[in-house]
């Protein structure tokens, strides 16, 4: 058993107020594999007090000490990513190979990317006789997913670090080991003391107490809409800033004359890939109606070729679902498609075949979904795709638009008529012809998957305020 029974704040592993603990889950095992202790209001109050503290000396370093800290930061990130990759692999079920190759090595890639943003940054610029300059927000309150814990981490505490703010994390309860070694990843790179401070725990608590703080002037949050929306009324109070990243239901338009031997697959595979675990899942593949038989084979076939296993071993594609509350909801999800009449072409309920224990997942696919059906409305968060057919462009935009959400939208063929159809999707992002990944692109969407961006100096902005100095500057 991992006893990680300390919070991390004022630069020292201290022991928690309260001796709650909350078990950690190894969802391939369905057992407790470690504890962690159960913060408090308090606790929070005591690494709020640390971050104010830290906050006018971390404030008023330059961009150059900052960008040295940074780099301190990567060096000792690099050190411990396979560490980090374990923790994650054992605590969330992801898969080994894709734990250090995905999951770990984004904390390395945000590292690198907000050095090179940094660099390039004013923080004041003249208009006419006036000084524009952007300052560090003050103290802020981090609360970070269990899906992608290391990603949404370093996207968070890169760009406060780069904007010379102090920080309280509170990392997800259902994965926080990952986050512990990054804190002491801080703690050797030489991170100025109470500039971060990390303190674990529940939503309804902790989440609740750092949202609330009147010392806390901006909150950002990745998790559900849910979590989103209870986030920003504890923060209504004190009028504070609230960046959210919130959930999704992301349309994958394949355009007439794809290929779909090739568009299908990747397709299905991003889907699939964290389980589905994913706020920017394609979970809904729209594709013209004379292509959905041979659309179908190929999910199927792709579906069917997924192993599913054990994360440890380095063959296995796709891992558990996260917890038992998750494989319960995607269960539920997969009975509901049914009932509505979808097509199942494949997986379906229950294990795969083989597994008696651990949440592990039939990656399914459903065909002849259409619009009105819950596993088209609803986030599934789990190895579930839906096949939609559609008529001609503009039924596949409205298809693609008829969410809450607009986090994330892919479009598949022509370059030229892909660029036309993305100008008319509501997401935050369209990535056209499975694109390489930009590290500097604003990350972050429309409506219900929340406001504000991640990334870049976008990313770097959410933690800064603007102010006007009128007449410094002669006319």
């Amino acid at each position: 058993m991992k006893h990680a029974t300390k919070f991390y704040i004022d630069g020292a592993w201290v022991e928690p107020l309260s001796a709650d603990r909350i078990p950690v889950i190894d969802p391939s095992t369905e057992e407790a594999f470690g504890e962690i202790a159960a913060g408090t209001a308090a606790d929070v109050e005591s690494a709020v007090a640390a971050a104010s503290r830290a906050f006018p000396s971390f404030a008023a370093t330059s961009k150059a000490e900052r960008i040295r800290l940074l780099g301190r930061i990567l060096e000792c990130y690099e050190d411990r990513r396979r560490e980090v990759a374990a923790a994650l692999s054992q605590e969330m079920g992801a898969p080994i190979r894709f734990a250090l190759e995905g999951q770990a090595q984004t904390g390395i890639n945000h590292l690198k990317h907000m050095i090179t943003t940094l660099e390039a940054y004013e923080f004041q610029h003249a208009k006419g006789t006036t000084l524009i300059v952007r300052e560090p927000i003050g103290v802020v309150g981090l609360i970070t997913p269990w899906n992608w814990p290391i990603n949404q981490l370093v996207l968070k505490v890169a760009p406060a670090l780069a904007a010379g703010c102090s920080m309280v994390l509170k990392p997800s309860e259902i994965a926080p080991f990952g986050a512990m070694i990054f804190a002491d990843v801080m703690h050797e790179a030489g991170v100025p003391q109470g500039v971060f401070n990390l303190v674990n725990g529940d939503g309804p608590t902790v989440g609740h107490a750092i949202a609330s703080h009147p010392d806390v002037a901006m909150v950002s949050i990745t998790g559900s809409t849910r979590a989103g929306r209870a986030v920003a009324k504890a923060a209504a109070d004190t009028v504070k800033r609230v960046a959210q990243e919130l959930g999704g239901k992301s349309a994958n338009i394949l355009l007439e004359g794809v290929d779909p031997t090739s568009a299908v697959p990747r397709g299905v595979m991003n889907c699939f890939r964290n389980t589905g675990q994913s706020c920017t899942a394609p979970g809904r593949m729209l594709v013209p109606a004379s292509m959905l038989a041979e659309v179908e084979a190929i999910a199927r076939d792709t579906a069917l070729q997924m192993k599913v296993g054990d994360p440890a071993q380095e063959e296995t594609d796709l891992g558990p679902a996260v917890s038992k509350a998750q494989f319960d909801t995607i269960q539920h999800y997969i009975s509901v498609g049914i009932e509505e009449g979808a097509t199942l072409i494949a997986g379906g309920p229950g294990r795969p075949e083989g597994f008696n224990r651990g949440y592990y997942v039939r990656p399914t696919v459903f065909s002849n979904v259409t619009p009105d059906m819950v596993i088209a409305r609803d986030e599934i968060f789990g190895p579930v795709l839906t096949i939609m057919p559609y008529r001609d462009l503009d039924e596949a935009v409205a298809i693609a638009n008829d969410t809450v959400y607009g986090l994330s939208g892919n479009i598949q063929g022509d370059r030229e008529t892909a660029v036309k159809v993305a100008a008319r999707l509501r997401t935050g992002q369209v990535l056209i012809n499975y694109p390489a990944y930009d590290g500097t692109a604003p990350f972050g969407g429309y409506g219900q998957s929340g406001n504000g961006r991640e990334q870049g100096i976008f990313g770097l902005e959410e933690f800064l305020e603007m102010k006007a100095v009128v007449g410094a500057l002669a006319g």
